[in-house]
């Protein structure tokens, strides 16, 4: 019996599990599922939010029998069902049943690039602009696996390990929970990127753990999340997560003005500052981004100039690759890439394809890629960014091309929060999502993702270099970037 317990609904989620209670909700549900076909079940459930500050009031609410939940929980694992399902009841309790398809959302992933580059300012303001606190948005999850064979069996890798592709999905569904919470009235929430994710330590995969976030940052019409994973009863996480959130009019898809928010603690305020200096960097970054007909500015300049070292260093590898250094090899000599049709099982509550699928596959191709190219099995340690481009749609043909943009064979420092990686060869993956339309002959990115990987038994590794100058570019801005993200990192 598989059993994935919410800590905390939120305060919108449980008001409109209430119907419209202004008490604190608690429930408990479970989630009863067979490996064949997942299907949902409801028990008690049970919930609290974490931002009600009167403890007294409490409501009780339980259901049983067979309850409603989206064709779209199907074949996901059991956490991401669980969340989906919570905000779609809030949301029909707010919007009334309405069919939450895709012709009610249109193109979102343009809409959101807009906003991210600047070009779609905000022309809608929230119901209030009271704001909000951080606590007003935690939700959390906690994965039984002591007690659920079933569940752990899910989330086990072939070394008996925890499957980090799993997990990648569950944050996704995870912030989008978030970001309801945070947002008033029934905006579109978008994901528009994954800043990082950092993971400190191996888990246990036999002990309970739990999944939990809040809004850190927000801007004009962007919100920073922040998510954790501790071992139940610890404060000691062992991995963090940040994602970018916009916010869309549902008809017009133009930015719609966030809530503030109202930051109390010494901690959430550092939080919020912190945010704030990293929206800047992207904002500079993608100015300095180099573009055809465009002035250089001083850090493209940078960038160019340490491409065309880097192309020069490559010299030798393409002119006379016999006489070249053996412990260098060519970019495109570290390709890897898979193909596949996108299914519907894989759509979201958008009827799009869900994020967090086109991450875990991003991610086993990178796995597989680093080992291929290291000979050791690699060790997980950053997501370093992710960005969402275009829409990736149901029958969508699919192509995902990795290769090793770039390496440090005598390690490199990821901050203090990443433990026991210095002076272990460091591989930087850089992963391609392509649209292609065999028909008009066409093919566009739709995501770009980008790990870091260390091969733990390894005591050094080949360098990597290009062949042309935009992998020198794209050489050269990665080392840029995560130069600068380390001035940044705890």
């Amino acid at each position: 019996m598989n059993q994935a317990r919410m800590i905390c609904a939120g305060p919108r989620a449980s008001r409109a599990m209430a119907g419209g209670s202004r008490g604190r909700l608690q429930f408990t549900r479970q989630i009863h599922h067979s490996l064949m076909a997942l299907n949902l079940d409801d028990k008690d459930v049970s919930s609290s939010s974490s931002s009600d500050k009167d403890s007294s009031a409490t409501v009780a609410s339980s259901q049983t029998g067979q309850g409603y939940a989206p064709v779209q929980t199907l074949n996901k694992s059991p956490i991401v069902q669980k969340l989906w399902k919570t905000r779609d009841e809030a949301k029909r309790r707010i919007m009334g049943d309405m069919t939450l398809g895709e012709s009610e959302y249109g193109d979102l992933s343009l809409a959101t690039a807009d906003v991210i580059s600047g070009r779609n300012s905000c022309s809608y303001e929230p119901p209030s602009k009271i704001g909000k606190h951080p606590s007003e948005s935690e939700v959390g999850i906690e994965y039984p696996f002591s007690t659920d064979e079933f569940l752990k069996e899910t989330y086990k890798n072939p070394w008996g390990e925890m499957r980090f592709g799993k997990i990648l999905e569950d944050l996704d569904a995870l912030a989008g929970n978030i970001a309801f919470e945070h947002v008033e009235g029934n905006p579109l929430i978008v994901t528009a990127g994954v800043d990082r994710i950092r993971l400190r330590e191996r888990p246990n995969i036999g002990a309970d753990q739990q999944l939990s976030g809040r809004v850190t940052w927000v801007g004009s019409s962007s919100m920073e999340i922040r998510m954790r994973i501790a071992a139940v009863g610890s404060d000691a996480e062992w991995l963090e997560a940040y994602f970018t959130f916009v916010t869309l009019h549902p008809e017009t898809k133009q930015a719609i003005r966030i809530s503030p928010l109202l930051p109390e603690t010494d901690e959430e305020r550092g939080a919020f500052e912190l945010g704030a200096l990293k929206a800047q960097a992207k904002k500079a970054a993608r100015k300095n981004k180099i573009q055809i007909g465009r002035p250089l500015s001083e850090e493209s300049l940078k960038i160019d100039t340490r491409a065309a070292r880097l192309l020069e260093e490559a010299g030798t590898l393409l002119r006379m690759p016999s006489l070249a250094d053996q412990d260098t090899m060519l970019i495109s000599q570290t390709a890897q890439s898979n193909a596949m049709v996108a299914q519907p099982q894989a759509r979201n509550l958008h009827d799009r394809i869900f994020g967090g699928f086109l991450m875990r596959r991003s991610f086993e191709l990178a796995f597989a890629t680093a080992y291929l190219f290291g000979g050791d099995k690699p060790r997980f340690l950053e997501v370093d960014d992710i960005s969402f481009d275009k829409p990736v749609d149901v029958g969508d043909l699919l192509v995902f091309k990795s290769h090793v943009l770039y390496t440090r064979p005598d390690g490199g420092h990821l901050g203090s929060y990443v433990d026991n990686h210095e002076g272990l060869p460091l591989v930087f993956i850089e992963v391609e999502c392509w649209v292609n339309c065999p028909e008009s002959k066409k093919a566009e990115v739709s995501n770009h993702f980008y790990y870091t990987f260390a091969l733990p038994n390894k005591t050094s590794c080949r360098r990597v270099l290009p062949a042309n100058i935009d992998q020198a570019r794209r050489q050269a801005t990665r080392m840029h970037i995560g130069e600068t993200q380390a001035e940044l990192r705890p």
